[in-house]
């Protein structure tokens, strides 16, 4: 899979968690790239992705940016 597609679909589970009202919890950084907890707002759910491209984990962080 090319770094692309692989970004493209990382983009896109992260788009979809946040559309769900999820918000970024936490973040560990691995040499995979990157852990980010996902919880949602009443507090009963989360989610959890490893994100390994670099420009997806570059997006993420402007999310987590705009949210605090």
């Amino acid at each position: 899979m090319s770094d692309y597609q692989q970004f493209l679909e990382e983009r896109d589970k992260i788009d979809f968690l946040i559309q769900k009202g999820y918000m970024i919890q936490s973040v560990t950084e691995h040499l995979n790239g990157a852990t980010v907890e996902f919880v949602h707002p009443d507090g009963h759910e989360s989610e959890t992705l490893l994100v390994g491209n670099a420009n997806a984990r570059k997006y993420f962080s402007s999310i987590l940016i705009k949210q605090k």
